[in-house]
Protein backbone atom coordinates (compact mmCIF):
# COMPACT_ATOMS: atom_id res chain seq x y z
CA UNK A 1 0.00 0.00 0.00
CA UNK A 2 1.38 3.30 -0.96
CA UNK A 3 1.63 6.18 1.49
CA UNK A 4 -1.02 8.61 1.44
CA UNK A 5 0.74 11.82 0.72
CA UNK A 6 -2.37 14.20 -0.30
CA UNK A 7 -4.14 15.92 2.62
CA UNK A 8 -7.80 17.20 2.75
CA UNK A 9 -9.63 19.72 5.22
CA UNK A 10 -13.16 17.98 4.98
CA UNK A 11 -17.02 19.48 6.19
CA UNK A 12 -17.83 16.28 7.04
CA UNK A 13 -17.59 13.45 10.11
CA UNK A 14 -14.60 11.01 10.35
CA UNK A 15 -14.43 7.97 11.58
CA UNK A 16 -13.98 4.26 11.22
CA UNK A 17 -16.16 3.09 7.72
CA UNK A 18 -17.26 6.64 7.43
CA UNK A 19 -18.31 8.14 3.60
CA UNK A 20 -17.14 11.03 3.01
CA UNK A 21 -18.53 12.96 -0.53
CA UNK A 22 -16.04 14.99 -2.11
CA UNK A 23 -17.04 18.91 -3.05
CA UNK A 24 -16.83 19.71 -6.83
CA UNK A 25 -13.45 21.73 -6.57
CA UNK A 26 -12.10 18.63 -3.69
CA UNK A 27 -12.27 16.41 -6.70
CA UNK A 28 -11.28 18.53 -9.03
CA UNK A 29 -8.07 19.03 -7.26
CA UNK A 30 -7.73 15.34 -6.74
CA UNK A 31 -8.65 14.10 -9.86
CA UNK A 32 -7.61 16.29 -12.21
CA UNK A 33 -4.60 18.52 -11.08
CA UNK A 34 -3.07 15.37 -8.45
CA UNK A 35 -4.37 12.60 -11.28
CA UNK A 36 -5.93 10.10 -8.64
CA UNK A 37 -7.51 7.36 -8.55
CA UNK A 38 -9.79 4.77 -7.23
CA UNK A 39 -7.98 2.87 -4.76
CA UNK A 40 -5.55 5.57 -3.70
CA UNK A 41 -5.00 6.83 -0.18
CA UNK A 42 -5.80 10.46 1.12
CA UNK A 43 -5.14 11.53 4.30
CA UNK A 44 -8.27 13.59 5.46
CA UNK A 45 -8.84 16.29 8.64
CA UNK A 46 -11.89 18.29 9.97
CA UNK A 47 -10.79 19.81 12.93
CA UNK A 48 -12.81 18.07 15.20
CA UNK A 49 -11.67 14.08 14.67
CA UNK A 50 -8.31 14.24 14.47
CA UNK A 51 -6.63 12.92 10.44
CA UNK A 52 -7.64 9.61 8.77
CA UNK A 53 -6.34 7.71 6.06
CA UNK A 54 -9.24 7.00 3.45
CA UNK A 55 -9.05 5.33 0.55
CA UNK A 56 -11.00 6.78 -3.01
CA UNK A 57 -13.99 4.54 -3.34
CA UNK A 58 -15.68 6.88 -6.69
CA UNK A 59 -14.59 9.01 -8.75
CA UNK A 60 -15.86 11.41 -11.19
CA UNK A 61 -16.01 14.78 -12.61
CA UNK A 62 -18.05 16.79 -9.94
CA UNK A 63 -17.56 14.65 -6.99
CA UNK A 64 -16.71 11.50 -5.71
CA UNK A 65 -16.61 9.57 -2.62
CA UNK A 66 -13.72 8.55 0.26
CA UNK A 67 -14.34 5.63 2.84
CA UNK A 68 -11.89 6.94 5.87
CA UNK A 69 -9.76 3.19 6.77
CA UNK A 70 -7.72 4.21 9.76
CA UNK A 71 -7.14 7.20 11.67
CA UNK A 72 -3.67 8.08 11.67
CA UNK A 73 -3.20 11.14 14.53
CA UNK A 74 -5.95 12.19 17.13
CA UNK A 75 -7.44 15.54 17.37
CA UNK A 76 -4.98 17.57 19.36
CA UNK A 77 -5.36 21.67 20.08
CA UNK A 78 -2.83 24.24 20.21
CA UNK A 79 -1.99 26.58 23.52
CA UNK A 80 -5.40 28.80 23.64
CA UNK A 81 -3.58 31.86 22.11
CA UNK A 82 -4.85 34.14 19.83
CA UNK A 83 -3.25 36.14 17.36
CA UNK A 84 -4.19 39.85 16.83
CA UNK A 85 -2.90 41.74 14.37
CA UNK A 86 -3.68 45.14 12.32
CA UNK A 87 -4.40 44.08 8.23
CA UNK A 88 -1.57 45.10 5.64
CA UNK A 89 -1.16 44.30 1.82
CA UNK A 90 -2.96 41.45 1.00
CA UNK A 91 0.05 39.28 0.48
CA UNK A 92 1.35 40.25 3.42
CA UNK A 93 -1.75 39.59 5.69
CA UNK A 94 -1.74 36.19 3.95
CA UNK A 95 1.47 35.19 4.96
CA UNK A 96 0.72 36.35 8.95
CA UNK A 97 -2.85 34.08 8.75
CA UNK A 98 -1.07 31.12 7.16
CA UNK A 99 1.94 31.51 9.71
CA UNK A 100 -0.31 31.44 12.43
CA UNK A 101 -1.94 28.29 11.40
CA UNK A 102 1.75 26.70 11.04
CA UNK A 103 2.82 27.86 14.32
CA UNK A 104 -0.26 27.02 16.69
CA UNK A 105 -2.70 29.50 17.47
CA UNK A 106 -6.63 28.99 18.32
CA UNK A 107 -8.05 32.45 16.76
CA UNK A 108 -6.95 34.86 14.04
CA UNK A 109 -8.77 38.39 14.88
CA UNK A 110 -7.77 41.13 13.24
CA UNK A 111 -7.86 44.37 14.58
CA UNK A 112 -7.77 48.25 13.59
CA UNK A 113 -6.22 50.32 15.13
CA UNK A 114 -5.62 54.02 14.55
CA UNK A 115 -3.13 53.96 11.63
CA UNK A 116 -5.02 50.67 10.58
CA UNK A 117 -4.86 50.93 6.78
CA UNK A 118 -7.24 48.48 5.73
CA UNK A 119 -10.96 49.16 6.41
CA UNK A 120 -12.16 46.08 5.52
CA UNK A 121 -10.86 42.05 5.08
CA UNK A 122 -12.31 39.20 3.20
CA UNK A 123 -12.54 36.59 6.35
CA UNK A 124 -13.87 33.83 3.93
CA UNK A 125 -10.48 34.01 1.57
CA UNK A 126 -8.33 34.47 4.78
CA UNK A 127 -9.95 31.00 6.43
CA UNK A 128 -9.59 29.57 3.15
CA UNK A 129 -6.01 30.06 3.55
CA UNK A 130 -5.48 29.05 7.52
CA UNK A 131 -7.35 25.40 5.57
CA UNK A 132 -4.47 25.50 2.95
CA UNK A 133 -1.98 26.21 5.16
CA UNK A 134 -3.34 23.10 7.84
CA UNK A 135 -3.19 20.76 4.77
CA UNK A 136 0.25 21.52 4.37
CA UNK A 137 1.62 21.47 7.58
CA UNK A 138 0.37 18.33 8.76
CA UNK A 139 -1.56 19.77 11.95
CA UNK A 140 -5.60 18.68 12.82
CA UNK A 141 -6.45 22.14 13.91
CA UNK A 142 -7.81 24.81 11.85
CA UNK A 143 -7.88 28.21 14.05
CA UNK A 144 -10.98 30.65 13.11
CA UNK A 145 -10.21 33.86 11.60
CA UNK A 146 -13.21 36.59 13.36
CA UNK A 147 -14.25 39.58 11.12
CA UNK A 148 -12.07 43.00 11.87
CA UNK A 149 -12.84 44.70 14.77
CA UNK A 150 -11.82 47.86 16.09
CA UNK A 151 -8.90 47.15 19.11
CA UNK A 152 -10.72 49.90 21.56
CA UNK A 153 -13.89 47.39 21.45
CA UNK A 154 -11.86 44.45 21.50
CA UNK A 155 -10.31 45.33 24.66
CA UNK A 156 -13.40 46.84 26.06
CA UNK A 157 -14.65 43.58 26.14
CA UNK A 158 -11.48 41.51 27.17
CA UNK A 159 -11.67 38.04 29.08
CA UNK A 160 -10.94 38.65 32.51
CA UNK A 161 -8.48 35.78 32.25
CA UNK A 162 -6.36 36.45 29.44
CA UNK A 163 -3.31 37.95 29.11
CA UNK A 164 -1.76 40.13 26.33
CA UNK A 165 1.61 40.09 25.02
CA UNK A 166 1.59 43.67 23.26
CA UNK A 167 4.44 43.82 20.84
CA UNK A 168 5.44 47.54 21.15
CA UNK A 169 7.95 48.72 18.38
CA UNK A 170 8.80 51.81 21.19
CA UNK A 171 10.89 49.23 22.86
CA UNK A 172 13.16 48.18 20.48
CA UNK A 173 16.38 47.27 21.89
CA UNK A 174 15.09 46.55 25.02
CA UNK A 175 14.66 42.30 26.53
CA UNK A 176 11.60 40.60 24.98
CA UNK A 177 11.60 38.71 27.77
CA UNK A 178 7.86 38.49 28.99
CA UNK A 179 7.60 39.81 32.46
CA UNK A 180 3.93 38.33 33.54
CA UNK A 181 3.30 35.52 35.91
CA UNK A 182 4.33 33.40 33.47
CA UNK A 183 2.06 30.49 32.93
CA UNK A 184 0.17 28.71 29.97
CA UNK A 185 -2.90 30.20 30.62
CA UNK A 186 -4.98 31.98 28.07
CA UNK A 187 -2.93 34.58 26.17
CA UNK A 188 -2.91 36.51 23.43
CA UNK A 189 -0.31 38.89 20.83
CA UNK A 190 -0.67 41.96 19.84
CA UNK A 191 0.87 43.33 16.44
CA UNK A 192 0.36 46.58 15.65
CA UNK A 193 0.12 48.17 11.98
CA UNK A 194 3.20 49.52 9.95
CA UNK A 195 2.67 52.71 11.24
CA UNK A 196 2.89 51.46 14.71
CA UNK A 197 0.55 52.27 18.51
CA UNK A 198 -0.45 55.80 18.45
CA UNK A 199 0.44 56.91 21.51
CA UNK A 200 -3.27 57.29 23.24
CA UNK A 201 -3.22 53.40 22.14
CA UNK A 202 0.18 52.72 23.47
CA UNK A 203 -0.78 54.74 26.76
CA UNK A 204 -3.66 52.66 26.97
CA UNK A 205 -1.94 49.44 26.75
CA UNK A 206 0.44 49.98 29.08
CA UNK A 207 -2.11 51.05 31.60
CA UNK A 208 -4.05 47.83 31.87
CA UNK A 209 -2.85 45.08 33.93
CA UNK A 210 -3.68 42.26 31.82
CA UNK A 211 -1.00 43.57 28.63
CA UNK A 212 2.89 43.04 28.81
CA UNK A 213 4.74 44.97 27.18
CA UNK A 214 7.86 43.58 25.00
CA UNK A 215 10.37 44.49 23.10
CA UNK A 216 10.88 41.98 19.46
CA UNK A 217 15.35 42.14 19.55
CA UNK A 218 17.15 45.32 18.73
CA UNK A 219 15.55 46.35 15.15
CA UNK A 220 11.89 47.31 14.17
CA UNK A 221 10.26 44.56 12.47
CA UNK A 222 7.89 44.70 9.37
CA UNK A 223 4.38 43.47 10.93
CA UNK A 224 4.57 40.25 9.16
CA UNK A 225 7.91 39.38 10.31
CA UNK A 226 7.08 40.61 13.96
CA UNK A 227 3.99 38.33 13.95
CA UNK A 228 6.26 35.15 13.10
CA UNK A 229 9.15 36.42 15.91
CA UNK A 230 6.55 36.76 18.53
CA UNK A 231 4.79 33.43 17.97
CA UNK A 232 8.11 32.03 18.07
CA UNK A 233 9.12 34.00 21.19
CA UNK A 234 5.92 32.97 23.12
CA UNK A 235 5.93 29.52 21.63
CA UNK A 236 9.35 29.10 22.90
CA UNK A 237 8.62 30.53 26.59
CA UNK A 238 4.83 29.42 27.11
CA UNK A 239 3.89 27.20 24.59
CA UNK A 240 4.34 23.98 23.35
CA UNK A 241 7.66 24.45 22.06
CA UNK A 242 9.17 24.04 25.24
Amino acid sequence: MKAAKIRLYVEHPLGQGQTVPLERDQAHYLFGVMRQDEGAQVLLFNGQDGEWRAEIVEKGKRGGKLLCQEQTQVQSLPPDLWLLFAPIKKARTDFIVEKAAEMGVREIRPVQTEFTNAERIRRDRLQAHVIEAAEQCGGVFVPEVRELERLDRLLQGWPEDRQLMFCDEALAGGSPVLKANQDAGPWAILIGPEGGFSEAERDRLQALEFAHPVALGPRILRADTAAVAAMTLWQMQLGDWR
